[in-house]
């Protein structure tokens, strides 16, 4: 009876880390937020839930807020509002910027406290990790986020 038993634990185990995995890397996530770029929108150690399809199918919008790897320094990620798509002129200052295919113009909620696209210039969008669906902690500031742009 215990030999049966062993391998159909272990099978069970093996099953629940490859549905656990695909749920992490094709479908959502997780995040906790630090750092004070998007707020009002967002603080630190607020909790989103992340989906990963919009941005494996393309189906970004401006406005929606999206987590990615931070150019500069790829072990860490960064909390950004989609600003301009490919093909999409962003001015700033000055300087008119034309957003390459394959890129995002990504900024801050906070202007005068973000790094962004504004330095790091247009991200590529291989280094989207999802976009955020909704902020679920703390339970007083459950949001759901839109894609509507806040101007």
């Amino acid at each position: 009876m215990m030999r049966k038993l062993v391998p159909k634990i272990i099978r069970g185990f093996v099953q629940c880390a490859c549905v656990t995995y695909c749920v992490y890397e094709y479908l959502g996530d997780i995040v906790v937020c630090s750092g004070p770029s998007m707020e009002p929108t967002l603080y630190t150690n607020d909790v989103l839930l992340l989906e990963r399809i919009s941005v494996r199918l393309q189906r970004l919008e401006k406005g929606d807020i999206v987590i990615s790897k931070c150019p500069n320094n790829p072990e860490q990620n960064i909390c950004k509002r989609i600003v301009g798509l490919p093909g999409d002129r962003i001015r700033d200052g000055f300087t008119v910027t034309t957003i390459p295919y394959g890129h995002v113009w990504l900024e801050g909620d906070n202007r005068n406290n973000s790094i962004d696209s504004r330095v790091y210039g247009p991200i590529p969008q291989g280094l989207l990790r999802g976009r955020a669906l909704c902020k679920i902690l703390p339970l007083r500031d459950i949001t759901l986020f839109t894609t509507k742009f806040a101007t």
